[in-house]
């Protein structure tokens, strides 16, 4: 009689490691792409001239920062779960995991909607002449959350990559 043989197959690779990896990419790439082309491709053009400008910021940060909060829920996610697994990783890489989403948050429920009311202009016929001075304070924030985040994600990025290698 025929009889079938069933190997077991192994993963070499973590699962989840992957997941935060790939997770970090995406995220930390299109932050870089958002903020460093799109952004100053329409301050340049002039869009932050027009009255539209806030609502149109907004629209696009309120897309943004939803994907971010999938990202910083993923790899949370991620980095639990290979705890879980792996008993000798760092309380530090959960604490910078858990400083994502908290990055996410304050970006999500925090900035972008200050940033937004104090941009837009219920005055139609009122030129904009300058920039407020708390939307300066608010831009300076942001920006010390997304440098922040740029190298916490990548000291996460870089130490599961090596963990992923130690493991193959």
């Amino acid at each position: 009689m025929n009889t079938i043989s069933t190997s077991s197959v192994e993963f070499k690779r973590p699962v989840w490691l992957n997941v935060v990896i790939l997770t970090l990419g995406f995220w930390l790439s299109a932050s870089v792409i958002l903020d460093w082309v799109i952004m100053p491709s329409l301050y340049v053009s002039g869009m932050m001239t027009q009255s539209s400008f806030a609502s149109a910021g907004y629209t696009i940060f309120w897309s943004f920062n939803r994907v971010e909060l999938l990202c910083a829920g993923l790899v949370l996610t991620g980095v639990l779960a290979s705890s879980q697994i792996n008993l000798n990783w760092q309380k530090k890489i959960i604490f910078g995991a858990n400083l994502l989403v908290a990055i996410a948050f304050v970006d999500t429920y925090l900035l972008t909607p200050e940033m937004s009311a104090i941009g837009l202009q219920l005055n139609w016929f009122a030129a904009i002449n300058e920039i407020p001075a708390n939307m300066n304070l608010l831009h300076g924030g942001y920006w010390l959350l997304e440098v922040s985040k740029l190298v916490v994600g990548g000291t996460l990025f870089t130490w599961c990559w090596k963990q992923l290698t130690v493991n193959s």
